[in-house]
């Protein structure tokens, strides 16, 4: 069978590209590593819950077009993003806002608000930050950054704050309204019945081969140069649409790029209606090892006898590991554009997505990187 596109990844980004070229008339095939379609937004069932098996996704944008766009697939409830944050036996809402700085010092006004977190920052007298603690201290006093900044990132990057460079934090949201909505984007929610779904009509009637890597899949030292890729049972394909990690395309010839993995504990409580009142709980001391516990139910608003939660470990990524999020300093920055430079001279491969481009993307930047790469591609043709 010849195809003209082998898209390498079946999460939202290789099933948005995927579902945009059948709709143009391409023949494509879709394959993945894992065992299961849709990559880090899979969900499954689990107690008749759905759960995100790889942490909590939020769907938010403000840009019509893409919410529109997604609606296609799934209906969406009203969730809005609301998470809690428990430093030992004390509990904070995020964002930081009127609430947290009322449940913090006693504050009543706004302008209280910003008068102590002022009092806080001129104490301190940093004038150029140096490192994460000193750009957060500055940004937002003492109080703020010890109970509710400096545990959670400490365990997020598995180094102290005083190691970590201070543009990891260019800003810290500071809001002055009795508002907990995480996003300030106008569009936000859950699909109804999971994100799995929407995957699946995505990829309705494109042909998926699961639990296959490209470098297993692929004949070495094929395609490019206008000539067919091929794979190991003759298929052929014009050209490749590659969605995992740009360094393990490329061998890793230049150095591995470092990211951040995770770890999930996922816990069934079949006599436990509510564990925690809320989906998303963040521990912000350092002793707790997890950085936070998934309630899976209430994203949908479940009233099912029984819960699941998901406690999330951050570690070091090692290969065989699932990278999540990239370490974007300047030394893996540097290495990045080193392999953008060969990837760009890559005949016949455009590569993409989160681990393509090295990059963290919301799911709402994803979808509108994915239809701009086939926009792109389609103009291209023509």
């Amino acid at each position: 069978m010849r195809y003209d596109y082998l898209i390498v990844g079946s999460g939202l980004f290789g099933a948005v590209c995927a579902y945009e070229m059948k709709k143009r008339g391409r023949r494509v095939l879709v394959i993945d590593q894992r065992n299961h379609i849709a990559g880090n937004i899979y969900t499954e069932s689990v107690l008749d819950i759905n759960v995100h098996k790889y942490g909590a996704h939020i769907f938010h944008t403000s840009d019509k077009k893409i919410w529109d766009y997604v609606n296609q697939f799934a209906e969406f409830n009203h969730y809005v993003n609301s998470p809690i944050a428990r430093y030992y036996d004390e509990l904070y809402n995020l964002p930081f806002n009127m609430n947290t700085f009322s449940r913090m010092w006693g504050v009543i006004t706004p302008a209280q608000a910003k008068e102590e977190i002022a009092r806080q920052i001129a104490a301190l007298q940093i004038e150029e930050p140096k490192n994460l603690e000193e750009q957060a201290l500055s940004l937002a006093g003492r109080d703020v950054y010890e109970k509710l900044v400096k545990g959670y990132t400490e365990k997020q990057w598995g180094r102290d704050c005083k190691d970590l460079p201070a543009f990891i934090i260019k800003r810290l949201p500071l809001r002055f309204t009795y508002d907990n909505n995480y996003f300030n984007d106008i569009y936000q929610g859950i699909p109804i019945g999971g994100y799995t779904g929407i995957i699946e009509k995505m990829l309705n009637g494109i042909e998926v081969k699961t639990g296959v890597s490209y470098q297993e899949y692929i004949q070495p030292a094929q395609g490019g140069n206008g000539e067919d890729f091929s794979d190991r049972e003759g298929n052929t394909f014009a050209k490749v649409i590659y969605t995992g990690m740009i360094d393990e395309f490329f061998g890793y010839r230049l150095g591995h790029l470092e990211y951040r993995s995770l770890r999930f504990e996922q816990e069934e409580m079949p006599e436990c209606d509510n564990y925690q009142g809320n989906a998303v709980v963040n521990y912000t001391d350092r002793e707790t090892p997890y950085t936070r516990i998934i309630e899976h139910k209430h994203f949908e608003f479940g009233n099912q006898s029984g819960t699941v939660i998901s406690r999330e470990y951050p570690m070091e990524w090692k290969p065989g590991e699932e990278p999540y999020y990239p370490v974007n300093d300047d030394k893996n920055n540097t290495l990045f554009q080193s392999y953008r430079k060969l990837a760009q001279a890559e005949s016949g491969v455009l590569f993409g997505g989160r681990l393509g481009a090295y990059q963290y993307y919301d799911m709402d930047k994803v979808v509108a990187a994915a239809l701009e790469m086939v926009e792109k591609e389609a103009a291209g043709e023509n």
